[in-house]
């Protein structure tokens, strides 16, 4: 299953909820202000580090910039998508999961 989330984890728990719920081996793309909850150093960090150890998690790249974040900022593991791997990863999962 593809989750999407499109909140910041710093004004909604749409994340936290996403990645307790979230099956192992799921994927996991943070969108529009959801891509701050990939930041290292945060207060979210290590909740998404210890995510990475059963899904994967994809920030995407226009979001990201579009926000002036740079992908060395981002908590190692995460991977960073354009809109084509948003299209293969909505592909290559039967089901999607938008956290609003």
């Amino acid at each position: 299953m593809l989750h999407t989330v499109n909140k910041s984890p710093f004004e909604s728990s749409s994340l936290k909820t996403c990645l307790s719920l979230a099956k192992s081996g799921s994927d996991v793309l943070l969108i529009e202000d959801g891509v701050y909850g990939a930041l290292s150093g945060s207060a979210h960090t290590a909740l998404l580090t210890e995510a990475l150890g059963q899904v994967r998690v994809y920030a995407l790249g226009p979001d990201l910039k579009a926000r002036g974040l740079s992908e060395d900022k981002l908590i190692p593991g995460i991977k960073v998508v354009g809109y084509d791997g948003f299209v293969e990863l909505a592909c290559a999962n039967d089901k999607i999961q938008n956290w609003l």
